[in-house]
């Protein structure tokens, strides 16, 4: 009986463990995952694709308020904030002349192009110059025209654009046909000042790379590496370039919705194979060396002259960087570059006006083109988003002559961004803390993305563990994307709270000398 007694209590014992277990590992997750769904459908009625009213009166300001998650679904917040209405607000549809490029323009453009490669392919071959010989095909659906014919009034791409995922895999994978040193590069010809403080932009050692259906990529290699923190006595125009700052702006640019960075990727480049032996270029070939190590190496031109620019080497052959898709050509699709309003001092000394007047912004306003229209909240806009990567150097911004006053900016050359997770640069908000403005579609999407199901540092490590060079940030950095995002929620806080909502949150796609009328979303076409 004795022996029964202990079967039996060790069979109670074995069952509540188990049963214990169970709670624990099955019933309380499943009841927590309970708690936090939300009770109630969302406040932002989807009507066709818009907001109703723009869900003005349905986004709190302070950041700790909850607002209500369309999805109760688990498992990507990636794919979660892509589905949410704020991500969805239906444009006006586009007419021609709102779309940067037309497909027969284009086309007869690219065949242009293809045909000069060939015969200058042609003649290097008749010049006894040795290059690797690689099959080239012109396909009209290739991802970059595709890419280039999508360009927009509003963006880069749209939402939905399947053409931007193939170009990010055409750029990791596609093999490289020509390797040439870029246009601003090449413009230096060799010469260096090195009594210049701020070095001509061609010294960062960066390569234009053809790849085989004719796309075209800009190659930065990697230069300092991810956990390595910029010296706290580095000025901001002698920094260094890193190529992963490149990709997390690209992703940092989809996520805010802005689409106004050309895509971007990761990818190993064989130096040896994919620059040195396929390259025309004599003087690029001049630069490449082998190093003690037995690595391969090269450098930008000026190295002889400037000290502070150094080579970079593969392992042995292989090296790590940033692919960057181009534009289409200045010649069928013009831009210009434009001083950014709050420019910094290129110097050691030196402070600018933004810097020393509080109300710089009131004559801002008074200036033309920022004295109607988009632009000025563009700049703003832009601001955000080079606060939130940490980046100083935003000395001019490039617009599409095309869409004139009203077309958006182009956030191009993102390289100097995080470069020091443990600081927030408040400068780089002057615009916004200036001006006391922003637009009512940027301001929901960075209170979505302050929230926990859509927490910024989540989806940008969900959407950057895609890039082949993942982890492209550090968690120092993800985390810091965080906390600069409450700084600019509590930055509009305070402009609400002095000015009022009306004067501070502006309705988004007011158009430049223009009657407007109003649409669902709060998006304004001209009548």
């Amino acid at each position: 009986s004795g022996d029964m007694r202990r079967d039996r209590l060790l069979v109670a014992v074995t069952l509540v463990t188990l049963l214990a277990a169970d709670i624990h590992f099955v019933l309380l997750p499943r009841l927590k995952a309970w708690y936090h769904l939300p009770r109630e459908s969302c406040a932002c009625r989807v009507t066709n694709g818009s907001l109703e009213n723009g869900g003005a009166t349905t986004v709190p300001w302070t950041t700790n308020q909850n607002f209500t998650v369309v999805s109760t679904e688990r498992g990507s917040k990636l794919e979660r904030l892509f589905r949410h209405p704020l991500y969805n607000i239906s444009l006006p549809e586009l007419v021609p002349d709102e779309q940067l490029l037309q497909e027969e323009e284009l086309m007869n453009y690219c065949k242009r192009k293809v045909s000069r490669w060939e015969r200058y392919s042609t003649a290097a071959a008749a010049s006894n110059i040795t290059i690797l010989d690689h099959p080239v095909t012109f396909d009209p659906e290739a991802s970059w025209l595709q890419f280039h014919l999508g360009i927009n009034r509003y963006a880069l791409y749209s939402r939905d654009d399947s053409s931007v995922d193939r170009l990010l895999r055409d750029m990791q994978t596609a093999t490289v046909i020509s390797a040439d040193f870029t246009q601003d590069e090449k413009a230096l010809k060799g010469a260096c000042d090195c009594s210049q403080v701020v070095k001509p932009s061609g010294l960062h050692l960066k390569l234009a790379l053809k790849l085989q259906d004719f796309g075209k990529a800009m190659f930065k290699p990697m230069r300092q590496k991810r956990h390595e923190e910029t010296p706290e006595n580095f000025f901001y125009f002698v920094d260094f370039q890193r190529h992963n700052a490149e990709i997390a702006a690209f992703h940092l640019d989809r996520v805010l919705d802005f689409r106004r960075v050309p895509p971007v990727a990761g990818r190993f480049i064989n130096v040896t194979g994919e620059i040195l032996y396929i390259t025309h270029n004599e003087e690029l070939r001049s630069v490449f060396f082998n190093s003690p190590a037995n690595n391969t190496c090269f450098f930008a031109k000026c190295l002889y002259v400037c000290k502070s620019e150094y080579a970079v080497c593969g392992h042995p052959d292989l090296l790590e960087g940033s692919m960057s898709a181009y534009l289409p050509g200045l010649s069928i699709a013009p831009r210009i570059s434009i001083p950014n309003p709050w420019m910094r001092a290129y110097s050691f000394t030196g402070r600018e006006e933004w810097e020393v007047n509080a109300l710089y912004c009131d004559n801002v306003k008074k200036l033309y083109p920022y004295n109607s229209g988009n632009r000025l909240l563009n700049i703003i806009d832009m601001a955000i988003f080079d606060f939130l990567t940490g980046n100083m150097d935003r000395h001019h911004y490039e617009i599409f002559t095309k869409f004139g006053d009203d077309g958006f900016l182009l956030h191009l050359d993102n390289a100097r961004g995080f470069g020091r997770h443990s600081d927030d640069e408040m400068s780089i908000l002057a615009p916004l803390t200036q001006c006391c403005m922003i637009k009512r579609s940027t301001l929901f999407r960075l209170k979505l993305l302050v929230k926990s199901e859509y927490r910024l540092s989540d989806v940008m490590r969900e959407s950057l563990s895609r890039d082949p060079l993942s982890p492209v940030l550090t968690e120092d950095h993800l985390q810091a994307l965080d906390r600069r995002l409450g700084h600019v929620l509590r930055t509009v806080g305070k402009c609400v709270k002095k000015l009022g909502e009306p004067q501070v949150v502006i309705r988004d796609f007011v158009e430049s000398s223009r009657v407007t009328t109003s649409l669902p979303g709060g998006n304004n076409r001209a009548v």
